[in-house]
């Protein structure tokens, strides 16, 4: 099991925080740092501060020198196959061949609304993502593409340089739609993430990619299978409903005195990491045990410091044994 540390830069994120958890997760031994791609907050309420995606993670690639980096994940609904590619390859070779490509078909209609960008129904999405990652991979090949799709047209493009590996810069698939997508991630996937799941979903959706991977034949172990989980971590109770009720003001959700015990039991039910390291380290096994091969640790309070070194220091050694 791999750990990486993953930001939501869209959340009040400064580029002075940003940077500090690209290099305490260079210098503690997480194997990756990956950021969101979205346009403005999550959340209901006012617009947060926000980082730009393509500049943090240059950022990031020039400030590392052994974290892979990536994002969870770009939507095609408003990246272009061509920005996608482009930047891939620039990132590719700034990192000396670290970067990972996450895309996605895109979910959030109020950001969509907000910025005049179209969401259409989800099975068209599923087709524009599958169209972007025929363009990305074409693209990446280094020969002209000609390409006249439902959402794209391309006639005799070219893009160089092309990426440092000869198959092109891994790409990760966000997303667990059972009909579409995961049909998607079996033929263009090498690793999936199909989001907020428990236990039993994932065995489902797991079960059908495989499936999938059998009807186009591909070993389905030559995808990574890879999940983003957000993590409280404390040494006692106290200091997790402390780091619980900083979790509610993140969210904006500390207006009326939240019950920090109820907030730890919501995230227990959403599988999510919750607990001592003890507890961490057999939660994640748990989720070994399933097949996952990297968490991405969701950092929320991007000061708590003291969390991130207590993660590496107790539970990262743990788990890269198992």
């Amino acid at each position: 099991m791999q750990l990486g540390v993953m930001v939501a830069i869209q959340e009040d994120v400064t580029w002075e925080g940003w940077l500090r958890v690209v290099e305490h997760a260079e210098r503690l031994g997480f194997e990756s740092v990956w950021t969101s791609d979205h346009l403005w907050t999550v959340f209901p309420g006012a617009a947060r501060e926000s980082l730009a995606m393509w500049p943090a993670l240059t950022a990031a690639a020039l400030l590392t020198s052994r974290v892979r980096i990536g994002q969870l994940v770009s939507p095609t609904t408003y990246r272009h196959p061509v920005e996608l590619a482009q930047n891939a390859v620039a990132l590719d070779h700034l990192s000396g061949g670290r970067y990972i490509l996450g895309i996605g078909a895109g979910w959030q209609e109020r950001e969509h609304q907000a910025f005049g960008f179209q969401l259409p129904p989800p099975s068209l999405r599923v087709e524009r993502l599958r169209e972007s990652l025929q363009i990305v991979r074409a693209l990446w090949r280094g020969g002209p593409v000609h390409h006249k799709g439902r959402f794209f047209s391309l006639d005799g493009a070219v893009l160089r340089p092309t990426p440092l590996r000869g198959e092109g810069v891994p790409i990760l698939i966000g997303g667990g739609g059972e009909r579409r997508t995961l049909r998607v991630v079996a033929e263009f996937a090498d690793e999936w993430n199909p989001g907020f799941v428990d236990p039993e979903s994932y065995r489902r959706k797991n079960s059908i990619l495989e499936e999938f991977c059998r009807e186009l034949g591909r070993d389905p172990a030559s995808i990574r299978r890879t999940l983003m989980m957000t993590s409280v971590i404390g040494r006692s109770q106290a200091e997790l409903r402390e780091k619980a009720l900083r979790f509610a003001h993140w969210r904006g959700e500390d207006r009326d005195r939240p019950d920090p015990e109820r907030i730890l039991e919501e995230l227990r039910r959403r599988w999510w990491l919750v607990g001592t390291p003890r507890e961490i380290v057999s939660q994640i096994r748990g989720w070994a045990a399933l097949g996952i091969q990297r968490i991405m640790l969701h950092l929320f309070d991007l000061d708590d410091v003291d969390g991130l070194e207590l993660m590496a220091r107790e539970v990262l050694p743990a788990v890269s044994r198992s």
